[in-house]
């Protein structure tokens, strides 16, 4: 997941390899595709537990 994300970011984010550090525009696409990145993660975990637990709620098939 750490690689996928830092492959995203990087792609997305950075096209000026004139310096050796990041712009301040890269820097700022940088930390909100992470955040964004973060986020959705988190959501798409939320939601797999809901489904978890609506799984286990319901009676064993059968019975």
């Amino acid at each position: 997941m750490f690689s996928h994300l830092v492959s995203h970011c990087f792609d997305s984010c950075v096209d000026d390899f004139t310096t050796k550090s990041l712009i301040q525009r890269e820097t700022g696409c940088v930390s909100r595709c992470v955040k964004k990145f973060m986020a959705g993660s988190e959501r798409i975990s939320q939601r797999f537990q809901e489904g978890q637990a609506q799984m286990m709620a319901q009676p064993p098939p059968g019975r």
